[in-house]
């Protein structure tokens, strides 16, 4: 059984059955794969991939307890790496985050721009995606950190640490009836058809739960993933912007009018997280603590030794978190 093999054969199963993406993807030959993974099933002997003649159909259920497995040696193997290129030179590298637009474009920069300076030879790479494409990376060791706010449940393999809280500003333009009308309440809101996230990013569920508690039913005429975007179709008329307030600019969004609406919403809290298996460079350690004070090397240390997400919860229950 060789490495070679089991990393195949986890490729295979990641690309959705499709040996010649894996092939271009790994740099190798389509017949060179096939070949391996036969040559390692004759070994096992157990079926891996079902066939029909030449095609992969599904993985068997023999199958998916060795990927299992083998997902969790392919990340043994990574740390095994990290371990050996931090004992050679701790100041290069790379580092892969996988977060939503509005974390990248609006929370991350001044953090990143602090960290390049400090690590002018550590590489980034920046993966933006939903919720569940973000856990999915982390889960299977393809990026270092997931930086999320919904779904939690998803990131149930990972140590997820809370950074800071936040909450939403509503948008309208300067002729909308809003903008003049004082204190914001629900009810208010209902009336005008909304433009706001997509249902899994950004706090959304903590808007719907709102209206709900209120028996209220908002008129969501449109939603996008990206702040920009909402933004943009709040300028042409499609409806009341409800974004995060960290992603109003008081220079490039002047031509808006933004109304408070922490009061009429639970605050959200972003986390940044990694699988327990991931071996924490200097480096690593030294970013989470500048998108996060508090997230110490000894705090981040303590969290990784908690054995469930209560005790996780308590470790930092007492830490005022700074609010965006």
């Amino acid at each position: 059984m060789k490495l070679q093999q089991l990393r195949y054969a986890w490729e295979v199963a990641r690309h959705e059955l499709n040996v010649s993406a894996t092939a271009q993807s790994l740099y190798t030959s389509q017949p060179g794969i096939s070949k391996q993974i036969r040559m390692l099933e004759d070994e096992l002997g157990v079926t891996i991939f079902a066939r029909a003649g030449k095609h992969l159909t599904h993985v068997t259920p023999v199958g998916q307890a060795i990927l299992h497995k083998v997902g969790d040696i392919l990340q043994h193997v990574e740390a095994i790496r990290r371990i050996a290129q931090e004992y050679r030179d701790e100041g290069t590298g790379e580092l892969r985050i996988a977060t939503t637009h509005t974390q990248a474009r609006y929370a991350l920069p001044p953090v990143i721009r602090q960290f390049t300076e400090r690590f002018p030879a550590v590489a980034l790479h920046m993966h933006q995606g939903t919720p569940t494409q973000i856990a999915e990376l982390a889960a299977h060791g393809e990026v270092d950190f997931a930086i999320a706010t919904e779904s939690l449940e998803l990131f149930s393999d990972l140590v997820m640490m809370p950074c800071y809280h936040w909450n939403r500003t509503v948008i309208v333009p300067r002729e909308h009836p809003l903008a003049s009308a004082g204190r914001l309440t629900l009810a208010m809101l209902a009336e005008h058809p909304l433009v706001t996230y997509v249902f899994g990013f950004t706090g959304r569920s903590k808007l719907d739960e709102a209206f709900k508690r209120e028996q209220l039913s908002p008129r969501v005429v449109f939603t996008a993933a990206d702040a920009d975007v909402i933004k943009t179709y709040v300028r042409l008329g499609m409806g009341v912007g409800i974004v995060a307030h960290m992603a109003v600019d008081p220079v490039l969004d002047k031509d808006l009018v933004t109304l408070d609406a922490s009061h009429l919403f639970e605050p959200s809290t972003t986390r940044i997280g990694f699988h327990r298996s991931t071996m924490l460079r200097g480096y690593m350690y030294e970013f989470m603590r500048a998108f996060a004070p508090h997230l110490t090397r000894e705090r981040v240390d303590q969290a990784v030794a908690c054995h469930s997400k209560d005790e996780l919860e308590r470790l930092f229950a007492g830490i005022e978190l700074p609010v965006l």
